[in-house]
């Protein structure tokens, strides 16, 4: 290996073609620095100088190596500053992943203003279900995940909620209640439904089934999808009717409606959160800034202790 010192040695010598002025804009006696030039010879195995009592000239061995030496170093002063950047939190690289982004128009201004503020880093932005962004965040996949509870234990993984919402149903137009105001969830007990399956985000599903319970049914399910807008359009053919976030609802459509439901269950079967998750094992001075940001813009409603 060739250190670096060598290096920036033999640029000396090579820019100044004077061994004693190479020396003292190194700040050092010429005699080391000629060792060390004979040095570096030796390690490569030719001859980058041609010495004489008059002068000294670069062999061509010594004009491509000098090339490279510069090279070397410049990726070495890029690097160092771009590790420099990266710990400071103003250059990287962020993998954010969410169950659904488009209905968060807070959220979208966080990150918008995110970018803007610093422009250095750069984003992949994934959309995956609630339990593919813990197994990603848990194997530090990714560095903030956007999604409901997961209902089970992860360790290492902080969560906090930045919005609630309401639990609402969606029914097709020609529903029997789709002129109510509101829906008794007792009502639906015969009806046909459509869900995600469990295992893609266990503590939403688990959440949805209790509330049932509580209006005294189990649901049956006639059909699943992965997303709950591809729920929506199962809805919309007639398949059933779903229970889902309130934001789902902020487009009106001519072939669903969106209702709130009438239940007597506690808030916290009533309301669905957003949760920011992040790994703490995983330092990240970028990652950190960003969330900061997404407190300022959404607000943080509280930290969530997931057993």
């Amino acid at each position: 290996m060739i250190e670096t010192r060598l290096l920036y040695q033999f640029i000396a010598v090579a820019e100044e073609l004077h061994f004693n002025r190479a020396a003292i804009r190194l700040h050092m006696a010429q005699p080391p620095l000629s060792q060390a030039i004979r040095r570096l010879e030796e390690q490569i195995g030719a001859p980058l100088f041609e010495r004489t009592n008059r002068k000294v000239t670069l062999t061509p061995a010594g004009k491509v190596f000098l090339e490279s030496a510069k090279r070397v170093l410049d990726l070495l002063d890029h690097g160092v500053e771009h590790t420099r950047r990266v710990a400071q939190g103003v250059e990287g690289h962020l993998i954010l992943t969410f169950i659904n982004i488009e209905p968060y128009a807070k959220l979208l201004t966080a990150i918008r203003h995110f970018h803007f503020n610093y422009p250095a880093v750069s984003f992949t932005i994934q959309e995956a279900t609630t339990q593919e962004q813990i197994e990603n965040l848990e194997r530090g996949h990714a560095a903030i995940g956007f999604m409901r509870r997961p209902g089970r234990t992860a360790l290492g993984l902080k969560f906090e909620a930045i919005l609630k919402e309401s639990v609402i149903v969606a029914l097709p137009c020609a529903h029997r209640l789709a002129k109510y105001q509101k829906i008794p969830l007792v009502q639906l007990q015969q009806d046909a439904f459509v869900s995600s399956p469990r295992y893609l985000g266990q503590g939403f599903h688990d959440q949805l089934m209790q509330l049932c319970e509580i209006a005294g049914f189990v649901p049956r399910v006639v059909q699943q999808a992965r997303q709950l807008q591809t729920l929506v359009a199962l809805v919309a053919a007639g398949f059933g009717v779903a229970l889902l976030p309130a934001s789902l609802a902020q487009h009106e459509r001519e072939d669903v409606v969106f209702r709130p439901i009438q239940v007597d269950a506690p808030d916290a079967l009533r309301y669905v959160e957003l949760l920011m998750v992040w790994n703490e094992y995983k330092h990240c001075a970028i990652r950190d800034k960003l969330l900061d940001e997404v407190r300022n813009v959404m607000g943080s409603q509280s930290i969530i202790e997931i057993i």
